[in-house]
């Protein structure tokens, strides 16, 4: 198998972009990484397009194919993906597969969605059915703030956390966002705004979930030789992939072995962990999946930056900030930097890439010790899991 690098970042403000359509939005990013990489859109032999929504959430149906064609990319291969809310990462990984298998040498993934084209009610919808529909959706009336209550509950009962632990990770995601210029929220906020906000699902209130919006990212990949020769060009350090995992479990949340874990998290880690030879102790820095607060709890245990029930220790004593143990979502993650489903898992590489490359403002800056990165994607409430492992070029 061969060795593939991200050569190239793109990023377009979050946030409700009324200001383009979905083509638009997608060239700002692919724009941006095109020129990080010192490449045209035509070197570029292939584009997976990561989109949740199309035809449902925006007016395309193709996206893959009006995206490629607005950014002159129609003469290379492309193709449209979906995985709930870990698309992004899955475009990633399936470009990831194609340049080790040797098909391709130059590959882009890109997320992109328009989530505010349609009311809320609709679009919460349409989130919801990204459980099981005929089942959870249909029978029990539960949306996704209902879904992660229940494990929020549950997490509650068995190992004491409280809704003020929940509330610390929207303050510092909040002040993350505060100082990303790329971030839809960029406002602080404190323990007792959360907790006044007004109730979406116990415990989940409004300031504990991660907002609708609008937005893309591009993530150019390339084969070893090929990243070399980019290096020469742009001058900057090359950021491999090291390892890659992905995980499911049943679509029925009634179903699952536990509801105060999530599993595909688990086995995804320890699949990306071993495919990359590192364990979690060894990452100096991590994009974890925050659409609501306890989300970013559950995987502060669930990928092994502490063992069960000591998620809510970690932001107690800060040790997710950027100075702290394990820096998590210092760029504001899902809560702050916002959720367009099919952009956020390029959002994070994009982040992970920029923080490996010690890129990003200084008040959010991590110290790069070993030079490795994760991004950690769920999709649905762990139906799917993606995780990819960076390291920067020693």
């Amino acid at each position: 198998m061969r060795k593939v690098a991200v050569v190239g970042i793109g990023h377009a403000k979050f946030g409700v972009r009324t200001d383009v359509n979905i083509n638009e939005l997608a060239w700002e990013a692919i724009k941006l990484a095109c020129e990080d990489a010192c490449l045209t859109p035509k070197d570029v032999e292939f584009s997976v397009v990561g989109s949740g929504f199309s035809s449902l959430g925006y007016e395309e149906i193709l996206a893959a194919v009006t995206i490629t064609e607005y950014a002159n990319m129609m003469l290379a291969g492309h193709v449209r993906c979906e995985s709930a809310c870990a698309t992004g990462s899955a475009a990633v990984h399936i470009a990831h597969m194609r340049i080790a298998s040797g098909i391709s040498d130059v590959v882009m993934a890109l997320g992109v969605e328009k989530m505010t084209e349609v009311d809320t009610p609709t679009m919460v919808e349409l989130i919801g059915r990204a459980g099981s529909y005929l089942w959870e959706y249909e029978n029990f009336g539960c949306s996704f703030p209902g879904y992660y209550a229940l494990l929020a509950t549950s997490h509650m009962a068995k190992f004491g956390t409280t809704a003020e632990d929940l509330a610390r990770v929207a303050v510092k995601n909040h002040h993350y966002g505060s100082i990303n210029e790329n971030a839809y929220l960029r406002n602080e906020i404190t323990v007792e705004d959360v907790l006044a906000s007004r109730l979406v699902a116990w415990p989940n209130k409004f300031l504990d979930c991660c907002p609708i919006n609008d937005g893309s990212a591009a993530i150019i990949l390339a084969s070893e030789e090929k990243a070399k020769e980019i290096a020469e060009k742009n001058r900057k350090p090359i950021i491999w992939i090291k390892g890659v995992g992905v995980a499911g479990d049943t679509a029925y949340i009634g179903a699952r072995r536990d509801l105060y874990s999530i599993r595909s998290s688990e086995l995804a880690s320890q699949r990306a962990y071993k495919m990359a030879g590192i364990s979690p102790e060894d990452l100096d820095v991590a994009a974890v999946h925050d659409c609501f607060t306890i989300g970013e709890i559950l995987a502060y245990e669930d990928v092994g930056f502490c063992k069960k029930g000591d998620g809510a220790k970690l932001i107690k004593e800060r040790q997710t900030y950027h100075d702290g143990k394990i820096p998590v979502n210092v760029d504001g993650g899902l809560k702050a930097k916002g959720h367009p489903i099919g952009a956020t898992g390029c959002s994070m590489v994009y982040e992970m890439t920029k923080q490996l490359r010690e890129d990003v403002e200084e008040e959010r800056q991590v110290k790069v010790k070993n030079g490795l990165g994760m991004a950690h994607n769920v999709g649905g409430t762990g139906h799917s899991c993606y995780i990819t492992i960076l390291g920067r070029e020693s």
